[in-house]
């Protein structure tokens, strides 16, 4: 009995060390209240971003927002992090789990016969499992490959959020000089029919032509309708990708000048990255990750053809007298089958892995080589619109301007020399709007900022809202 009494006792303190479950209910109202509360005007928030871009800040927030304080913004505040941040930490917590060592198991036992004669049973029997073929050190080994495809796939998301931003704040650039020209078109046609209308008061003109003015006045007035309301709806765009509510972002403009200046091809790295291969893009090296964690998963299944061992050292007591035993198990042992049914799964999952890498590769140097003649045309048309267009197109208003004030045109003509301007200016804005599509999908196609000054920090070594604001 007191052997069985000492089992209980060895057993307690293992249950006693036991992890015990902690609540943390989510309240979707109080999460709702938080996010609708995140302003700019956070320390928090102001250090990170003194951190990211290098310097100090004179002014928090800040006057004007800039790409690069947006996208720091954003790391700050995404959920999206977050989530790659916590699978991370689920992958991490599986190398642990894949190290843990099988443990042993403990029967205890006892009884009694009705022979008077006879004397209580009872009896220990633990057994051990020693792993053979190294299953644990290939388990550890897929866990740690999963693991750096968890890693990996952080960076990807912050790419990706990068991407999600630079896209948000060029189309609410864009929308904003949109709605400036339209409104400028507007002021011009404006003029247009007042002059008209004055003419056809002193008989001067037909009610015809100034009914064509004013459709097109009308028209315009529309388009100006609908260029304002996609400011509002490229403002609000802008406000969710870097993960503020829009009244965060209602009162702070947005600096622009950046986009006006797109980098010439020569002074891009396209060249260096390109000698370098894809593979500084993480989902490729996400793949690559994944294929070895398949390979670690055949070689582990490979292993599980081999059984393990099993020793069972017992105690008994019977009619009075101690036994000592030793039990050797082969556990499982591969009689009907050598887990051949497993080991072709994982040997087809490698494959798949082996092919998914091959079709990601060709589809990423496709959209490089595409998304390069795509940039090259883009800014060769830019170049065209910004310097020829637009020169040749002042210059006339500039002789339209001269000739009213020496007398010898009206204002009719400037007018209308004007409104060739603003179609002029339209036209360059829908180059500009091509170029930076263009430099976007590059951008994308190489994972890779192409302007040193829009650098951003890796996300597996900063953890925003937690104190950390390392790089």
């Amino acid at each position: 009995m007191r052997f069985l009494v000492l089992g209980v006792v060895l057993a307690s303190p293992m249950m006693m060390a036991c992890a015990t479950y902690q609540a943390r209910p989510i309240h979707a109202p109080e999460l709702e209240t938080a996010y609708r509360a995140r302003t700019l005007d956070n320390a928090q928030l102001r250090s990170f971003v003194e951190v990211g871009v290098g310097t100090a800040l004179s002014a928090w927030p800040p006057r004007a927002l800039d790409l690069k304080t947006l996208t720091f913004i954003g790391y700050y505040y995404s959920a999206d992090l977050d989530v790659a941040r916590a699978q991370l930490a689920v992958a991490d917590a599986g190398i642990r789990a894949a190290g843990a060592r099988v443990n042993p198991d403990l029967a205890v036992n006892a009884g009694y016969n009705r022979n008077p004669e006879s004397q209580l049973e009872y009896g220990l029997v633990p057994s051990f499992t020693f792993e053979t073929a190294g299953k644990r050190g290939y388990r550890i080994l897929r866990a740690e490959r999963q693991a750096d495809a968890a890693r990996i796939g952080l960076s990807e998301a912050g790419w990706t959020l990068r991407s999600h931003i630079r896209a948000a704040f060029v189309n609410h650039v864009l929308a904003t000089q949109r709605l400036g020209v339209l409104r400028t078109e507007q002021s011009v046609r404006g003029e247009i029919v007042q002059i008209f209308d004055r003419r056809l008061a002193v008989g001067e003109a037909a009610r015809p032509e100034l009914d064509v003015y004013r459709v097109d006045l009308i028209t315009t007035d529309a388009a100006v309708r609908a260029a304002a309301g996609d400011v509002a709806q490229t403002r609000a765009t802008l406000a969710n990708a870097v993960g503020v509510p829009l009244t965060a972002l209602q009162d702070v403009p947005v600096e622009s000048s950046s986009l006006e200046d797109p980098p010439v091809e020569d002074g891009l790295p396209i060249r260096t990255l390109q000698r370098a291969g894809v593979l500084h893009r993480a989902d490729l090296q996400r793949s690559l990750a994944d294929y070895a964690a398949a390979d670690a998963a055949l070689r582990l299944e490979l292993a599980r053809q081999y059984p393990d061992v099993v020793l069972s050292p017992g105690y008994t007591f019977e009619e009075g007298f101690a036994r000592y035993v030793l039990g050797a198990a082969l556990q499982p042992v591969a009689l009907f089958h050598r887990n051949q049914g497993p080991i072709a799964v994982a040997e087809a999952q490698r494959l798949e892995a082996a092919a998914r890498f091959e079709a990601l590769q060709a589809q990423a140097i496709g959209d490089m080589e595409r998304a390069l003649v795509q940039y090259h045309a883009a800014l060769e048309e830019w170049s065209d619109a910004n310097d020829r267009l637009i020169g040749v197109q002042r210059d006339r208003e500039d002789a339209a301007r001269r000739a009213l004030a020496a007398g010898e045109g009206d204002r009719l003509s400037l007018a209308t020399v004007r409104l060739q301007t603003v179609t002029a200016a339209r036209a360059r804005l829908d180059a500009l709007t091509r170029v930076q599509t263009a430099l976007g999908a590059l951008e994308d196609a190489m994972q890779q900022p192409l302007e040193a000054a829009l650098s951003v920090p890796d996300p597996t070594r900063v953890s925003p809202r937690k104190g950390d604001v390392s790089r």
